[in-house]
């Protein structure tokens, strides 16, 4: 049996199931929960898409699924449902992201660290603008998704968290604090990487980048300005173009097309295979590409282990600060080899004047 394989028609069967029995009974024979994630909508009628999905595996495999074999996610049980061609809508809202946090934090820096109102016209702006930020499906979206009542919460949960705040802090979570202080503590750079969030959103920019490397982004992809910049960042790097003529312009002036922070040469170790073959690093910090045409300068010859490894924490080091890392480790090694080395012909030495004592 493939988990995942159900048919409309199977999934037919179970709504009438559902409906004959009712929601508990429904629930309660096949061992379901009521449906936290996503909700199944069929004839202006909602129902637990868990469940559903998992009964309708009884109609085409002969048995039901577990609740515990499979998740009621959009990676399981949501998925499975569209496929089959029906509408699936969520329970509750995302979680903000960053990016959309930082539009948040910004607008209440500009109102003196305090939260606003829902009916504040500030507040309204920003919740139309959330509505466009291309970052959550709309299958993940409910009826409620960043309206002004949300983002007004959102606004005095940042607010709370400010050190200067004296009370009781509202609910919010872990990113909310972290994108404060880099508020607290770089205002001037988080306050330009807002306006670009935003200007990208408002030109259209951004949304075209939606689904750049989304797969890709990560833990292993840290940016504090979001993800929105990241992803246009990495669009740039990538760009063929751009990329043809880095190279070009480094073999006309008699360079190879070594890796800038360890040397590595794709050629040298891959013969013809590697010929040129290299990435390019978009080396301008997020915040501070703009709109702007990007430049050759802009852009460093890099291996593809180097690229990870720079993308991978920020604050991002430059090919020059990896390089560095790379020579200290080098040295610490070397040296870390050494001391193993003469502490092995310590022992040996000494064992052999034992012996020769015995």
């Amino acid at each position: 049996m493939r988990k995942g394989a159900i048919t409309r028609g199977a999934v037919l069967k179970a709504v009438t199931e559902y409906d004959e029995l009712g929601r508990s009974e429904f629930l309660a024979k096949y061992r379901f929960s009521e449906a936290r994630s996503y909700l199944l909508l069929h004839e202006g009628r909602e129902y637990d898409s868990k469940a559903i999905a998992g009964v309708a595996h009884r109609w085409d495999h002969g048995r039901a699924l577990l609740p515990e074999e499979f998740s009621g996610g959009k990676d399981h049980a949501a998925a499975w449902l569209k496929r089959a061609g029906f509408e699936v809508k969520a329970v509750k809202n995302p979680d903000w992201a960053r990016d959309e946090i930082i539009l948040a934090c910004h607008l209440v820096m500009t109102n003196g660290w305090k939260g606003l109102d829902a009916q504040d016209s500030r507040v309204i702006e920003l919740s139309v603008l959330l509505q466009l930020v291309p970052i959550h499906a709309d299958a993940d979206r409910n009826e409620k998704f960043r309206n002004p009542n949300g983002v007004a919460r959102k606004t005095f949960d940042i607010a709370t968290r400010h050190p200067d705040y004296r009370g009781k802090p509202t609910n919010g979570g872990a990113l909310d604090i972290e994108v404060l202080h880099e508020f607290l503590a770089h205002p001037e750079q988080m306050t330009e990487v807002a306006r670009l969030i935003r200007e990208g959103i408002n030109s259209g920019e951004l949304q075209d980048l939606a689904q750049t490397d989304v797969e890709e982004l990560d833990d292993d992809f840290s940016a504090p300005e979001g993800r929105l910049l990241l992803r246009r960042h990495l669009a740039r790097e990538r760009s063929k173009g751009l990329r043809k003529k880095k190279i070009d312009s480094v073999l006309r002036k008699g360079g190879s097309l070594a890796c800038e922070a360890c040397g590595f040469n794709f050629a040298e170790f891959y013969g013809n295979r590697g010929s040129g073959y290299v990435e390019c690093h978009h080396v301008v910090p997020l915040h501070e590409a703009g709109e702007g045409k990007t430049k050759l300068s802009d852009l460093a010859l890099i291996c593809a282990n180097c690229h990870r490894m720079i993308h991978r924490h920020a604050p991002w080091p430059t090919p020059a600060e990896l390089r560095a890392t790379i020579e200290h480790h080098d040295m610490s090694r070397i040296h870390s080899a050494a001391l193993i080395g003469k502490q092995r012909g310590d022992v040996t030495v000494s064992s052999g004047s034992e012996e020769s004592q015995r």
